[in-house]
């Protein structure tokens, strides 16, 4: 039996691995700034901006496997989001429910209130079966000061050939009045996730247990 030697996700071509303090991201904050209307507008842009450099530091804090992101101007607004991808192990004898995943990555809400929204389904993933997610607007603290407010989907991909190891795949926007725009392209590109073996063929986890080719 292939055991999974390493995982892909396809992002859209406007994202690409975190580096908020770099140039590309220093050009999008000027048009966005020279953009806004006034200056609550502008400040509010240069919160998502500052919010943007503590999330990535967060998911490097946090061990993530992969941390990528957009800042993208179109005209109808700024656009930010970020996708992580995370390693949980549940302790011997759990499953994994929110408490535990939120011990493993280190997630701690500002309010100690679970969001109103929140929804804990399953969904099919194309290359890996029935899984876990949750999705919710969340208010996380990134530091003593800094509280924000994503739009938010964590997705649980069971590891293939374990009961206990998971990657969750974490996508988060600020950008609240797109909810539905932001969910779309979230489940877009969790879509995309696949496990894949030493040889690079695929391995796939599907309902009932056991990989498939």
């Amino acid at each position: 039996m292939r055991q999974a030697q390493r995982f892909l996700l396809d992002v859209p071509d406007l994202w690409d691995q975190i580096d908020l303090s770099g140039e590309e991201l220093a050009r999008t904050r000027a048009q966005a700034l020279a953009a806004a209307p006034g200056p609550g507008e502008k400040a509010r842009i240069n919160d998502m901006f500052r919010q943007g450099r503590e999330i990535a530091r967060a998911a490097r804090r946090h061990g993530a496997l992969l941390a990528t992101g957009t800042a993208t101007m179109y005209p109808e607004g700024l656009f930010m989001a970020y996708g992580m991808v995370f390693a949980v192990t549940t302790p011997k004898g759990q499953e994994l429910t929110l408490p535990v995943l939120s011990a493993q990555l280190g997630v701690s809400s500002a309010t100690g209130v679970v969001p109103k929204d929140r929804v804990i389904t399953s969904v099919n993933m194309p290359h890996v079966g029935r899984v876990a997610r949750v999705t919710g607007t969340e208010v996380t603290r990134l530091t003593g000061d800094i509280d924000v407010k994503l739009l938010t989907m964590h997705t649980m991909m069971p590891v293939p050939g374990t009961s206990e190891d998971f990657l969750v795949v974490t996508l988060a926007s600020p950008n609240l009045p797109l909810k539905n725009e932001a969910y779309d392209l979230f489940d877009a590109i969790t879509g995309t996730f696949r496990f894949v073996a030493e040889d690079g063929s695929q391995v796939a986890t599907v309902p009932g247990g056991g990989e498939v080719a």
